[in-house]
């Protein structure tokens, strides 16, 4: 798949998905739908633990929509695959982290696409905007999302006004983990995703289902949903091997050895 606009690299347990679609890797409906089933495959395959997005190039992550293909025929409400939008916002259970190593401009869509993701690590040049408002649309995943992840008033600014902002504003409101020198994005991307790969799978999966469940629930309904075992991730995580393997190998004083099971 040389040709794809959806790189993909395997190592071990983790996944690194580039969008390399030159000039400025937008997404069109194919795309999406390519990233979609490539986001798909990754969280049903039980020896995958973590995934890296990022994008081809040194200039843009990923500046939204294809305007260019819209122009041509796609139609802002097509069919953009199983996950949604660039195949990752609305891809249902995934239960696996994701970490977003935004290499330049992340703009609309490119932005949202960030958002969907667990971890985000910029490389000190990227920049990022919701210019929707510019040119008569909205930024939907992010009016959504943003006012949750960051001060209210200032994620009302950026989707009323579409100005832009650096990495050092991004990681000031918190909408950033890490600011890296972009020479060292990649490398710091993947020894965050090996520290996650060492990790037990069950409990990040029991971890990303309780934060999607509790994100709209009163504390006390969330809370019934984990001790009454509602949650499919939470049931088996409790009757798993691994969770014996933690108190064990706690008591032992060694390092576990998690087998996802």
């Amino acid at each position: 798949m040389n040709d794809s606009p959806v790189k993909t690299r395997r190592e071990g347990a983790i996944l690194e998905v580039t969008l390399d679609r030159p000039k400025a890797n937008a997404i069109d409906l194919i795309t999406s739908r390519i990233m979609g089933d490539v986001f798909r495959d990754f969280r049903d395959d039980p020896d995958l633990r973590v995934a890296i997005v990022t994008g081809g190039g040194e200039k843009f992550f990923c500046p939204g929509w294809d305007l260019k293909a819209a122009a041509d025929g796609d139609e802002v409400d097509g069919d953009y695959g199983v996950g949604g939008f660039g195949g990752l916002q609305e891809l249902r259970d995934m239960n696996k982290p994701v970490i977003a190593a935004v290499n330049g401009i992340a703009c609309g869509g490119g932005l949202e696409l960030a958002l969907s993701a667990d971890i985000i690590l910029a490389a000190d040049h990227a920049s990022f905007a919701l210019p929707e408002i510019r040119s008569g649309t909205v930024a939907d995943a992010a009016s959504v999302k943003l006012p949750k992840r960051i001060p209210y008033h200032i994620a009302m600014e950026l989707l009323l006004t579409g100005r832009w902002f650096d990495a050092e504003e991004a990681h000031r409101w918190g909408l950033v983990n890490e600011i890296i020198a972009a020479d060292a994005l990649m490398d710091r991307a993947w020894e965050q995703a090996r520290l996650l790969a060492s990790g037990p799978p069950l409990v990040y999966a029991a971890i990303k289902e309780i934060v999607r469940d509790a994100e709209d629930a009163k504390f006390q309904d969330a809370m019934n949903h984990i001790t009454q075992r509602q949650l499919r991730s939470v049931d088996v995580l409790y009757d798993s091997e691994d969770q014996l393997e933690g108190a064990r190998a706690f008591a032992e004083k060694r390092d576990p050895v998690w087998k996802g099971k």
